[in-house]
């Protein structure tokens, strides 16, 4: 439903309304946007219900990408785009890996796990590739877009260069926090004495499809060509 919004901006926003309105407007759409990468990451840090976690952090990157979408560049319209094709994947793969938690130890509190990883390593290693995606690391399907974003806020707006910055640190710190509070630190008993597994054949088929498309997509090149 985020990416629906940011389709309806690009497919009715831009072509019904005049170039006069949308400069308009502009500053306003660009302050909400701004304030609601700073709002999705303050959520998203104070949270202990991981899928709540994941979600406030999808709203910090949705507003990164009405942010493109706002500067009203070329670059910054195809970043946000690629931003949410990379976002369907990164999202989809950590709802998917906090499903699988939550299947099994019936809770989603982050404070209930810790030390995942001597238990379930290949658990670990996606979440390690969707945790990466989702903060931007270069190699991964967030990186480009990201930086494409701040690119053409440097070129059009860089007077809110600085709390977009600080929203995309709040982002990366809470996914980071939820990283290392799940699979590293000492081994809880809640799942150490269970019967409970690593992921099972048809959990790492679909992991490993969307962990190579993160990649995939992480290493096509979207810079247009007047870039410079």
């Amino acid at each position: 439903m985020l990416k629906l919004g940011g389709y309806g901006l690009l497919k009715f926003m831009l072509p019904l309304f005049s170039p006069q309105i949308h400069l308009f407007f502009k500053p306003l759409a660009i302050l909400i946007s701004v304030l609601g990468i700073i709002y999705g990451g303050l959520s998203a840090l104070r949270q202990i219900d991981l899928k709540r976690q994941i979600a406030f952090s999808s709203i910090s990157h949705m507003s990164f990408a009405t942010l493109g979408i706002f500067t009203f560049t070329e670059i910054g319209i195809k970043a946000a785009i690629y931003l949410m094709l990379s976002h369907g994947l990164t999202s989809t793969a950590l709802f998917y890996l906090v499903g699988i938690l939550s299947e099994r130890y019936h809770t989603r509190s982050i404070l209930s796990y810790s030390g995942l990883y001597n238990t379930m390593p290949l658990f670990t290693f996606f979440l390690l590739i969707a945790s990466l995606a989702n903060i931007g690391f270069p190699g991964t399907s967030g990186f480009l877009p990201e930086f494409l974003v701040v690119v053409s806020i440097l070129n059009d707006s860089a007077y809110i260069l600085l709390p977009t910055i600080l929203g995309m640190f709040l982002t990366t710190a809470s996914t980071l926090i939820m990283l290392l509070r799940l699979c590293f630190g000492h081994t809880k008993l809640l799942y150490t004495k269970s019967s409970y597994s690593d992921l099972v054949k048809l959990e790492f088929f679909i992991l490993s499809i969307l962990s190579f498309l993160m990649i995939l997509l992480g290493l096509y090149d979207i810079l247009p060509a007047n870039i410079d």
